[in-house]
């Protein structure tokens, strides 16, 4: 709800400001190169009504850097990589869990309008990422490996000729994942298709142009 509530401002003030854009509004232009990054949050509690049982208790925050050069007038190149922590506790295992993701995200990214300070796009991307998950007194570790591709809209708006904020939305992703346990032979493979319009996923960050 929270998020909701934060992209609604965050459009109201972007939009408030597209009247009053003059000669001297901040953009992208070709052979501009950008720096972005995110740093995301999260954490839920799951409660029990029987006695005896703790609350479960799950957090995780994810850090999103990114660097984009601009071909052309509307076109950029993007590169950038995701790191991720998260802890909790796992059901099965029965047991805390630590896990770890690190992803390389490769794509491009189109601006409707890059000159203005109010800038709409849509970025796709290829991603390949690992993790892996270890256990509270236990040597069980679980490793994962995956590939996505991803297309998604944001939305910019320029504070200033260099620092900018934005908001990407994850609007459709396919993801295929292999996952593997070190004590056993079992190996799963995870195929994902789906469209993502919940304004709960929004990301918010910041743009830095060069």
């Amino acid at each position: 709800m929270k998020k909701v509530l934060l992209f609604a401002a965050f459009a109201a003030f972007a939009m408030t400001s597209v009247n009053a854009q003059d000669e001297d509004s901040s953009g992208f232009a070709k052979s501009d190169i950008y720096m972005t990054g995110t740093v995301g949050f999260n954490s839920s509690t799951t409660s029990y009504s029987t006695s005896g049982i703790d609350d479960d208790e799950t957090s995780s925050t994810t850090f999103s850097p990114a660097v984009g050069y601009m071909i052309s007038d509307n076109i950029a190149l993007e590169v950038g990589l995701d790191y991720t922590s998260a802890e909790g506790y796992d059901d099965v295992a029965m047991a805390d869990s630590e896990t770890t993701i690190t992803a390389f995200q490769v794509g491009a990214r189109w601006f409707m309008n890059p000159s203005d300070k109010f800038s709409l796009s849509v970025g796709a991307g290829l991603g390949f990422g690992s993790g892996t998950t270890t256990f509270t007194g236990s040597t069980v570790e679980l490793e994962a490996s995956g590939l996505t591709f991803t297309v998604a809209p944001a939305v910019n708006y320029w504070m200033s000729d260099s620092w900018g904020l934005f908001a990407n939305i994850a609007a459709f992703e396919y993801s295929s994942v292999e996952s593997s346990n070190n004590q056993t032979s079992d190996t799963s493979d995870t195929t994902s298709t789906g469209l993502n319009i919940d304004l709960s996923n929004i990301n918010f960050g910041m743009v830095y142009k060069f």
